[in-house]
Formats: C-alpha cells, structure tokens, sequence
C-alpha cells in the first residue's frame, strides 16, 4: 500500500487537508506518520454541511468529526495552537502517528490572484495554503486533495499539491493478482522428482515441491500449454501452500457436455470461474472482466444450478450499487425490489436466456420462470446494514463501485452456509474519487488472495457477440 511520503523533498511536511480527503477517508487524520496536519477552519464548515443524510459521505464526515472532537477532548486554547498530539483509538504506541495536527484559529492574509476569490472554499483552503508558506518556512506545505481541479489550480498559483494515496491497494492496476497463471514448458521435468500423486473420491491430487511454489495462492488456477479455446494439456487449482510445497487438484471441466443449467464454460477462465462457483468449499469469489465476459451468466447458472438442483442455498439474492451511468431519472414507485428492478437489467437479460430453451414448451418455459423467480431476490444495497443471510447465495453486481469501507459492511452480513460473490469491471468505476487502484472490489481481491476458502478469476475474453467484441477493442 501506498503512502503520501515518496517523490518529495526530506524532512518533516505540513499537510493541508482538503474537506474531500476527510470525506473520502476519515482514518487519513492518522495517516501521515510523523508529519503535521493543518485543517483550515472551512474544512470544518464543510465538514458540518454535509453531516447531514445517510449517504457514506455524511457518514464519513460524522466519523471525521468525531475522530477530531476525540483529539480535543481535554484541550485548551494554548494546546490547540501549539498542536494536538495525533493517535488513532486502539492503536500501540509504537503505530500511532507522532505528527501533530494544527487548527486554523485566526485570518490568514495570503495574495491569491484576483480570479481566484477567497470566498469560494476551494479558494480559501488555497489561500491558506499559501500563508502557510510564508509562515512555516522550515517544512514543505503540501495541499492534500482528491479533487483534480484543486490540484490543478494549486501547481497553477505554485503549491505543492498531490492526491491522497494511502488507501491505493496497488501503484498500478496492471499488478492486480489475476487468479491464474501459466506453467513454464519445462514444469513437470524440473518437479517430476519431487511429485506425489492420488485420487480420493473421484479427484487427482498432486504434491509438488520446488521453488515455484512459493509464488502461489490458495485457489489460484495453474495452466500448461492448450489455448483458451480448448482444454490446457494440464489445468489445475491449489489447494493448500506450506513452506515450499503445495497441494494442487485438477479442475472440472464445463467446457463439454457437462453443463451448468444449459451454460458450458466457451474458454479457460470461464472454467476455472465456474470450479470456483460450483465449489462449496470456498465461501467467497471474487470476478473481474470487461463487459460481455459472463460474469453475470456464469454466477446466475451456478446460482440456479445450486439453489433449485443441488438444494445447498435456500435463494439467491442478487444486488449492486445504484450509480447511474447518465443523468439520474429520478423518483422510482413502488416496493424495494420493483424500486430496484430498473437497475437489474443483466439480471432480467440473463435469467431470460437461462430459463429459455428449444425443447420446453410454453407451458414449461413459464413455469420454470416462475420458479425461479419464487427463489431470486433483488434487495437495495441501502437496507443491508445490520442484516445477516443464513444459507443465502449473494450476488454482488458492479462491485467496483463500492469503497473498501462499504464492501468490508456487506461482506461480514454472511451468515452460517453463505456464499458471496463479487462481479465487476474495474475500468468502468461510476462513483466520484474512485479509482482503480483504490476501489473496494480491487481491495478485497488482493486481501482475500491467500485465503483457503476465497477464489478469484480474471475474465480476459468477451463472449457477447463479434460486434461487442470489435467495439469493445475499436471504440
């Protein structure tokens, strides 16, 4: 994880906090270490404007300003001006920051341009900014912003500026742990030493030793040769890693005529995902691919495959996040799920072709929706703090756009015997200050990697049609 300390001049910095930082992460007041915070009195204003709601944004200004009012318990005004001491709750002395954090308690002259007035905040967080350098000569002032056009106007008057980094899971999307990788062509000849093999209950085990294995993840998908058409001459998922060796098994393949209610895996990762749907074992899966890889088909198959066949889940309830894409269309009548049902578009589009079939008749194609209509719930991600889902197969659509923070609230909803499985694109991030590196699906991939009952696919090739797959890499 990433800090705000690297490309900058040594010695201690006095970082001017942006309302939007607070906003975006309350914790980052503890976030810099030995450095010194100062908050101009408006960041507080806007702080105090935007309490109000139940949005995450109120709730993290509510948090910012609790977190703020702790600092000042028990302080005077000739403590406030000197600093306050920094420590976030419930951390050992030696984690807590030892910078301290400076309020802004009088006027503060600074010569802005005259097209940049003081009475806008942006511009009076500049403006203190600005006095801010000539007044602590000794230590570099930094403006701290997530928003671009503030940083963009601080290098234009001459202010040092960045954005907040501490909550990047990864410097570059790129690094994000893919959940496969390929063997080298000389694998078995430089392990064939060390290997043993066996079968229980209808499964292929191997243990090999050697050095490549320290390089593995629990449930991580190992491939040799083959392409992504056809079956790898060997494909296998790990199950366990010690020391240097592991223990890895060879995966299912649903790319035949074994099918998941009428759905047969068309290349290599829709395999390896539905090993990682169909396997009761792991509670947790996580999927990223662009639009038109089967993210939603594949977890809907497995959903029904597993809830009406198999009988291990009682329902599948199937949410997202409501970001519009365009300009919001406003009020929605009626009752949550006929509130959400405008925002489950995949989900119609894929409950369609999976309920569908040439051999039914009418009468069977609609009782068959009706049935499965009877165990797919869809719920309002507004309403799910505080719940817990007992034997519940949840489905969480455009995972990216969610926060770590909202993602850690409904992943430890699950109950005894639940399954959730993340979906996202992580290039099409909806929600304002969300990137790449920091969105909550991008985090939970990387923490949840090493976990025994967690998996997780990267989908590389859409299956949509040839014209979705040409516009996807021309437009």
């Amino acid at each position: 994880m990433t800090d705000n300390k690297s490309a900058r001049p040594a010695g201690k910095r006095l970082f001017v906090l942006d309302t939007n930082v607070l906003m975006h992460d309350p914790t980052a007041l503890f976030r810099f270490q030995e450095h010194d915070i100062y908050l101009p009195m408006v960041v507080i204003e806007e702080l105090d404007n935007n309490k109000k709601g139940h949005s995450e944004v109120a709730r993290n200004a509510r948090q910012a300003s609790r977190f703020l009012d702790e600092v000042m318990t028990g302080a005077n005004k000739a403590d406030i001006d000197a600093g306050l001491p920094l420590g976030e709750p419930g951390e050992s002395a030696g984690q807590r920051p030892t910078g301290r954090i400076f309020f802004q308690t009088s006027s503060m002259e600074a010569n802005l341009p005259a097209t940049l007035p003081g009475s806008k905040p942006d511009n009076n967080i500049l403006g203190t900014a600005l006095a801010l350098r000539e007044t602590h000569a000794d230590q570099t002032v930094i403006l701290v912003s997530k928003d671009t056009n503030m940083r963009i106007k601080a290098a234009a008057i001459g202010i040092h500026a960045e954005d907040y980094r501490n909550d990047q899971v990864l410097e570059d999307v790129n690094l994000l742990y893919s959940g496969n990788q390929a063997l080298s062509g000389d694998f078995w000849e430089s392990h064939s030493k060390k290997v043993e093999s066996w079968k229980k209950e209808g499964r292929t085990f191997y243990r090999i030793a050697g050095p490549d294995t320290a390089n593995w993840h629990a449930n991580e998908f190992l491939f040799l040769n083959g392409n992504d058409n056809e079956p790898a001459s060997f494909e296998a998922v790990v199950r366990t890693v010690e020391d240097e060796s592991a223990i890895i098994e060879t995966v299912k393949d649903y790319r035949g005529s074994q099918k998941i209610w009428g759905i047969a895996a068309r290349n290599r990762e829709q395999n390896f995902a539905l090993n990682l749907l169909m396997d009761p074992e792991i509670d947790f899966v996580t999927m990223v691919g662009q639009a038109g890889t089967g993210k939603t088909l594949l977890t809907l198959a497995a959903g029904l495959a597993q809830v009406l066949d198999e009988q291990l889940y009682s329902e599948i309830i199937m949410t997202r996040v409501t970001v519009p894409v365009g300009e919001d269309i406003g009020f929605l009548p009626g009752t949550e799920e006929e509130k959400m049902v405008p925002w489950m578009g995949a989900l119609m589009d894929n409950l369609e072709v999976l309920t569908q079939s040439e051999h039914n008749s009418d009468w069977e194609r609609a009782a068959t929706q009706e049935l499965v209509a009877k165990r797919v719930k869809i719920r309002s991600l507004n309403f799910m703090r505080g719940r817990t889902f007992l034997n519940k197969y949840i489905i969480l659509d455009e995972a990216q756009n969610l926060t770590s923070k909202q993602m850690k609230t409904l992943i430890t909803r699950a109950g005894p015997g639940t399954k959730v499985i993340c979906l996202g694109n992580v290039a099409q991030i909806d929600t304002p200050y969300l990137t790449e590196t920091n969105s909550g699906l991008t985090y939970v991939v990387d923490r949840f990697k090493d976990w025994a009952h967690s998996g997780h696919i990267t989908l590389l090739r859409g299956e949509r049609s040839r014209l979705a797959d040409f516009a996807s890499e021309a437009l």
